[in-house]
C-alpha cells in the first residue's frame, strides 16, 4: 500500500523500491506477490524504464488468472501490450490483447485496452479502425468516470483530426491527416513515405529503412517528378556535395543503379541529359514527409507523449547508440524544443511542446 501511495504522489523510484521489498515477503506463487510485480511493471512503463523483464510480468499475469484475479490478469496483459506498442512490436501487442476478448473487463480496463488497439492501428496507418477503437474507448472511459482516462481518449481523438504529414503532389505541398493517408495508400499512387522510409503502391511495399542514401535519392527523384531531377540537385540533396566532381558523379550512378533494382516492382529510373527521371509503372507519384526529418524527428516522436525519457530508453526503442541519441538531445535542447529534468543517472527528457503536427507517423512499427 505504501508503494502505491508513493506512486500516486509521483515518487516513482521510491514506489518501486517499496513494491519490490513487499514482493520479497510473499511466496513466489502468491497473488499478493503477482500484484506487486504488476504495480512495479506499470510504474516502470510510466517511467520509461524498458529494461524490466517482461517475462516476470507475464508469469505474474498467469498466476493472477489461475487464482481467479481476472481483472488484474487482464491489466497485466494490457501493460505488456503497451510495452510492445512502445517498442513498435505491433503483432506482439495485438496478441497480448486478443486473449482479453472473452473476458468481462471493467470500464477502465476496456478503455485502456481500446486505447492500445487504437495505437496499433495508428501505427499501421489504419485511421478508420483506429477511430472505431477510440469510440469504444470513449464510451468505456465515460462509464468509468475517471477524468484522466477520459482526457487521454479525447487527446487521442483530437490527434487523429490533426495533420499527420505533409503531402507533396503535383508541384504543391499541403498537410494531410491520417484518414487522407489511408485513402492515399489504398490507391494506385506510388507513395514515397519519407517518414517511415518505405515506398508503397497498393499492396506492394519496398522498405528502405536501412538504406538512408537510397531513400534520400528516391525522395529527390519523386519530388522532381514528372520532370527529371538534375545531377546537381541530387548530389546536393543526397550527398551534401556543394561542388561535385567526377567521384561524386560516379557514386551517384552507382546509387541510382542500386535504387533501380529495388524499385523494379514499382518504377524504373531513366537517365536524361542532365540527370535522372522517375518512371512509375502505373498511376501517380506522391511524397509524404514530416516537418522534422531524420533522427531528431524520431526522438521528438517519442518525447511527444509527455513522459520523462532517459537517453538509454530512447536509444533502445530507436535502435540507436546512446551517444548518438545524447548528441541529438543536446541539439534539440539548444533549439528550445525539449527540456531536461534531473542530473547524472536520473537525467530525463521531455518535449516542451509539439505544435501543429502529432508525431504518430514517425513512431516505430515493426510487425
Amino acid at each position: 500500500m505504501r508503494g502505491i501511495a508513493m506512486a500516486q504522489l509521483g515518487e516513482l523510484p521510491r514506489a518501486r523500491e517499496l513494491l519490490r521489498s513487499a514482493a520479497k515477503k510473499f511466496g513466489p506463487e502468491s497473488v499478493a506477490r503477482a500484484r506487486c510485480v504488476l504495480a512495479d511493471a506499470e510504474i516502470a512503463l510510466v517511467s520509461r524504464d524498458l529494461m524490466w523483464p517482461v517475462a516476470s510480468l507475464e508469469a505474474a499475469g498467469r498466476i493472477l488468472l489461475q487464482r481467479g484475479d481476472i481483472l488484474n490478469a487482464a491489466h497485466a496483459s494490457i501493460v505488456v501490450a503497451r510495452r510492445h506498442l512502445l517498442l513498435g512490436h505491433l503483432e506482439l501487442a495485438a496478441a497480448c490483447l486478443a486473449d482479453l476478448d472473452t473476458l468481462s473487463l471493467s470500464p477502465a480496463l476496456s478503455a485502456s485496452k481500446d486505447l492500445v488497439l487504437a495505437g496499433i492501428e495508428i501505427r499501421r496507418l489504419h485511421a478508420s479502425t483506429a477511430r472505431s477503437a477510440l469510440a469504444r474507448a470513449e464510451y468505456a472511459a465515460h462509464r468509468s468516470g475517471i477524468a484522466a482516462l477520459m482526457g487521454e481518449v479525447a487527446e487521442a481523438q483530437r490527434s487523429l483530426d490533426e495533420p499527420a504529414a505533409l503531402l507533396h503532389h503535383a508541384g504543391s505541398t499541403q498537410p494531410i491527416a491520417l484518414d487522407g493517408i489511408e485513402r492515399l495508400l489504398t490507391s494506385n499512387v506510388l507513395v514515397f513515405d519519407a517518414s517511415r522510409n518505405v515506398l508503397r503502391s497498393g499492396e506492394t511495399i519496398v522498405s528502405l529503412a536501412s538504406r538512408p542514401i537510397l531513400m534520400s535519392l528516391a525522395v529527390g527523384l519523386a519530388e522532381a517528378w514528372p520532370r527529371a531531377a538534375t545531377r546537381e540537385v541530387l548530389l546536393s540533396q543526397v550527398f551534401g556535395a556543394r561542388h561535385a566532381d567526377e567521384s561524386h558523379r560516379t557514386r551517384l550512378r552507382v546509387e541510382v543503379t542500386r535504387l533501380r533494382k529495388l524499385l523494379a516492382p514499382l518504377a524504373t529510373i531513366s537517365a536524361t541529359k542532365k540527370g535522372f527521371r522517375l518512371v512509375p509503372m502505373a498511376g501517380d507519384v506522391a511524397v509524404l514527409t514530416h516537418p522534422m526529418r531524420g533522427q531528431d524527428a524520431l526522438i521528438m516522436a517519442l518525447l511527444a507523449d509527455g513522459e520523462l525519457w532517459s537517453s538509454s530508453a530512447l536509444a533502445m526503442v530507436l535502435g540507436l547508440s546512446t551517444r548518438s541519441v545524447q548528441r541529438s538531445l543536446q541539439g534539440l535542447q539548444e533549439a528550445g524544443k525539449i527540456q531536461s529534468i534531473g542530473r547524472a543517472r536520473s537525467l530525463r527528457w521531455t518535449a516542451l511542446a509539439v505544435p501543429g503536427f502529432p508525431m504518430s507517423l514517425l513512431l516505430p512499427g515493426v510487425a
